[in-house]
């Protein structure tokens, strides 16, 4: 009879995500070497085709997708099954508030994956700014906030206990705009954000007018998916994280004048004293897969 390779297909959908075999040895705690051989050993199995390789990675072939979509499922009953049998089953609802800027075009699909692994779990998802996360958590709104930090800005809360928290995951942030679009020198950068209550957007004004470059708001998007059209459309200029990235969006290319970037932490906010068993745990699988 025959049959798959549990971690060839783990490793199949770690280097379809992550989108080459080097970007995904360090997801499954492999050699870029030892992943392309379980690559290999598995096309053997199947006797098809899975990925097309190329200069900037690999994309899955149609049968490489049929097969992806088998193996989350595959993966998902047999995470299950594991924990069901350590006594692990995990059953409740759960209110989860997560920044509009953290993996914007995975974020749903990372999501339904967690609900496939536990599907007693209830997810009650709301998509906010950091500042509303930390004002509803603090409140009591949320059971698990998801919030993003950003290198010496002044906005959000900063206290001792959150400074202690650990990262969920660090990206750069970048100047972005339209593919191949370049800057006019001898005119104000045309700079697209969100409201003014966003803290990404205090951060990127007040670091203009810090190194005295001028600018106009050329637009306010509600949401970062609004943000990532308008950029597409060539209206102008945005300050984003490197998962923001979408099709018709690029990096400015260099030299573009503008001030550098720092990194942004994306981490879950502390634990409140007293909570619950149930969110315990729910904020310990969450890490394991959104990470």
């Amino acid at each position: 009879m025959q049959s798959f390779d549990i971690e060839q297909l783990k490793t199949l959908v770690a280097v379809v995500e992550a989108g080459s075999l080097t970007a995904a040895a360090p997801v499954v705690f492999l050699s870029q070497s030892a992943v392309s051989e379980q690559m290999r050993k598995l096309e053997e199995r199947v006797g098809q085709s899975l990925l097309t390789r190329s200069k900037a990675g690999v994309t899955p072939t149609p049968a490489g997708l049929r097969l992806v979509g088998h193996a989350r499922r595959i993966l998902a009953l047999s995470d299950e099954a594991f924990r069901d049998l350590r006594g692990e089953s995990l059953q409740g609802e759960l209110r989860l508030a997560v920044t509009d800027y953290f993996r914007p075009g995975e974020l749903a699909r990372l999501l339904g994956r967690l609900g496939e692994s536990y599907p007693q779990v209830r997810l009650n998802v709301s998509v906010m700014k950091s500042g509303a996360i930390e004002a509803g958590y603090a409140r009591g709104d949320f059971d698990v906030g998801l919030s993003m930090r950003i290198p010496g800005n002044a906005g959000g809360s900063r206290s001792d206990e959150q400074a202690r928290t650990a990262v969920l995951r660090r990206e750069s942030l970048a100047w972005m705009g339209a593919e191949g679009r370049r800057l006019q020198r001898d005119e104000p950068l045309r700079l697209l954000v969100l409201p003014d209550t966003c803290s990404l957007h205090q951060f990127t004004v007040k670091l203009l007018r810090q190194r005295g470059v001028p600018y106009v708001v050329a637009h306010v998007a509600s949401g970062v998916a609004g943000l990532q059209s308008a950029l597409a459309a060539g209206l102008g200029v945005a300050c984003l994280n490197e998962s923001a990235l979408c099709e018709g969006v690029a990096r400015l290319a260099t030299p573009h004048g503008l001030p550098a970037l720092p990194r942004v932490a994306f981490h879950f906010l502390p634990a409140r004293r007293g909570e619950t068993e149930f969110v315990t745990r729910a904020r310990e699988l969450l890490t394991s897969h959104l990470v």
